[in-house]
């Protein structure tokens, strides 16, 4: 049977070991913590958004940083000391902006069609993530940001995307408990939101019953990699496999490296909080609709009756993960804004780095002739986009491989990722 390491077991290491383990491979995961789903997918804001999939190449957002810079609470932090990694990626972002448009297409595609995937494995192993159908509403206070939207869900039409605009009244009849100087809205009935890191965790403890290997707490200190083998250094321990698959999120870049190829991947810091809803109040006025706040690139997820989730702003920045008190007081504040009635007197703060390649796309399949693969890069659509891209990854290691097996999702294509 062919052995295939795989590196991280955030979403998309264990969608991955899922895609692969369906097909017949034998599956071994490493991550240095204890325990799956720890770091990026341990906190974030829970939407499966294919409504959000806008990439972020526009000169807009290059502007927005720029007049940001002297803001420690804006939406978007850049520090200004200057590195070789975060001058070579700025470099590539901006190379990127005439596929703009292509890329959002594509990427809604590739979110519209991950739905299904998780679902089915969710339904196969039986795993409860708070998942709430609900939908998820994008709403607007200036015109300018509402006449872009109009812009955007064209784009994510071509793509597969359904969402319908709302006026004002609509929007706040959708989701009554908001406040602010609303203008209008858009409703997108398909996307729905769950809890990333009960996902992750149900479905490994089911891959482990069903006979794949989780080294966890095994950091990985090298790997070597040709046309026949792969050698992977765990703690001086050095074990051989006929492949791997690199979905160490922020890490995929060192791990790159060590096999010789370029992962251009940045870590980009968000923050979210979760508010403990612990009395009825709250829970009555605390939003049972998804919010995504494009102003203030914010959303919202609720997660079962006694949590909500508020998540946003992206932060260059480094691999550093400390929690800032001055990134954290925005969400709390855009909670009192919107939602007076919900007391914030338990709120849990986290932040997490996102793996972001430069033109926002993930970085799928292999790169040179050795047997390394990866998928990384997702940026802030690791949980939208994990199922599908697993199931991609997955195909292309049976591909390289030779297997026959059928892939269990029907295999969604997608070229050139």
């Amino acid at each position: 049977m062919t052995h295939i390491a795989i590196l991280g077991a955030g979403i998309t290491g264990v969608t991955t070991a899922f895609q692969l383990q369906q097909r017949g491979f034998d599956v071994t995961v490493f991550d240095r913590n204890r325990y799956p789903a720890m770091e990026t997918s341990f906190a974030n804001g829970g939407q499966l958004s294919a409504s959000n999939a806008e990439v972020w190449n526009t000169w807009s957002t290059v502007f927005k940083g720029l007049k940001w810079l002297a803001k420690s609470d804006a939406p978007l932090s850049v520090n200004p000391t200057p590195t070789w990694h975060k001058a070579s990626w700025m470099a590539e972002f901006l190379a990127a902006i005439p596929r703009y448009r292509s890329n959002t297409v594509k990427t809604a595609s590739m979110a519209v069609a991950s739905r299904r995937i998780m679902f089915e494995m969710a339904e196969q192993a039986g795993v409860d993530f708070d998942h709430l159908p609900a939908g998820i509403l994008h709403f607007y206070k200036s015109q300018k940001d509402l006449t872009h939207a109009r812009r955007v869900t064209q784009m994510l039409a071509e793509g597969g995307l359904e969402r319908r605009e709302l006026s004002a009244a609509e929007t706040l009849e959708k989701e009554p408990t908001l406040r602010g100087d609303v203008i209008g809205g858009f409703w997108t009935d398909s996307d729905s939101t769950g809890d990333i890191h009960k996902f992750t965790v149900g479905l490994a403890r089911w891959l482990e019953a069903q006979g794949v290997t989780f080294a966890l707490g095994h950091e990985v200190r090298d790997v070597k990699a040709d046309k026949t083998v792969v050698t992977i250094t765990t703690d001086g321990v050095q074990q051989r496999f006929d492949g791997v698959v690199v979905c160490a999120g922020v890490g995929s870049r060192k791990f790159a490296k060590m096999a010789g190829d370029r992962v251009n991947v940045y870590p980009v810091k968000g923050y979210s909080i979760t508010v403990n809803l612990d009395d009825a109040q709250s829970q009555a006025a605390a939003p049972m609709v998804s919010l995504l706040d494009d102003q203030a690139k914010i959303v919202t997820s609720r997660l079962g009756q006694n949590r909500f989730r508020i998540a946003g702003t992206a932060e260059f920045n480094g691999e550093n993960r400390d929690i800032r008190a001055d990134r954290i007081a925005p969400l709390t504040k855009w909670c009192e804004v919107h939602f007076p009635d919900v007391n914030t007197e338990s709120v849990v703060p986290w932040a997490g780095l996102r793996p972001m390649m430069p033109n926002m796309m993930p970085r799928l399949g292999r790169i040179g002739q050795n047997r390394v693969f990866y998928n990384t890069g997702h940026g802030h659509l690791g949980w939208t986009l994990s199922a599908v891209t697993a199931d991609i990854v997955a195909g292309r290691v049976s591909e390289a491989f030779s297997e026959t097996s059928a892939p269990v999702s029907g295999g969604f294509r997608l070229k050139n990722a």
